[in-house]
């Protein structure tokens, strides 16, 4: 078997892999079901390039973490060298714009929001684990910019907040790559002009919205 032949088959079986964790999760999903759907007349080829389905998900979860990293710290860069991190708004901009469209790089489709999305709800530490404290470096800097815009917000409700966009981020757009998912025509709702300029605005009001007094008595006494 060439390299290049065999660089191909790998591909097509983590595409396979990658669609099926995506939509059925990964305790959803057998081998034969990954060689099936990646045309390979047997499960001996995932057993050949990943010898585990579990070390199957980890290079998986470390591709589309390593993409997602290295173009958001390009793009964290540009806009630090211009100037242009003045508001909480420019930040949750450029989270969602590194996560969106991964079938533009890599032979990446767009499965791999979701993909994550149900290993954390299912597995989180094979999740962390697969990261190996790599590849996030992007989101924590994103997170350093919005406690410096923040600096009123108390630190323990601000905390909570974060984790809540985190979460609000990734379902929605998992929902966003679910509805576009094989789409051949235009989306009512996530094509329309102004559907993400709106998502970023109440991932934005998730983050600067007033405290109600209830709930600031309740943090600060903790």
């Amino acid at each position: 078997m060439s390299s290049m032949k065999g660089d191909e088959t790998k591909n097509m079986i983590k595409v396979a892999a990658r669609r099926l964790f995506a939509t059925r999760g990964i305790n959803g999903v057998s081998v034969r079901e990954i060689a099936t759907a990646a045309n390979q007349r047997n499960s001996g080829s995932v057993h050949y390039y990943f010898r585990t389905k579990e070390a199957l998900v980890r290079e998986l979860v470390a591709d589309g973490a390593k993409l997602i990293d290295e173009r958001r710290n390009a793009m964290l860069d540009e806009a630090e060298r211009d100037g242009r991190i003045k508001n909480v708004r420019t930040v949750i901009e450029l989270l969602v714009q590194s996560s969106s469209a991964l079938d533009a790089e890599a032979g990446e489709e767009d499965t791999y929001i979701r993909f994550i999305s149900l290993l954390q709800g299912s597995d989180r530490q094979l999740f962390l684990d697969a990261l190996e404290h790599k590849w996030n470096s992007g989101y924590q800097r994103c997170l350093a910019h919005i406690r410096r815009l923040l600096p009123n917000l108390p630190q323990s409700i601000l905390s909570q907040r974060l984790v809540f966009m985190g979460l609000y981020l990734n379902a929605a757009l998992s929902a966003r790559e679910a509805a576009l998912d094989g789409q051949k025509s235009v989306h009512r709702f996530w094509s329309a002009p102004h559907t993400m300029d709106n998502f970023v605005d109440t991932a934005q009001a998730l983050l600067e919205g007033k405290s109600s007094v209830h709930t600031t008595r309740k943090m600060l006494i903790r």
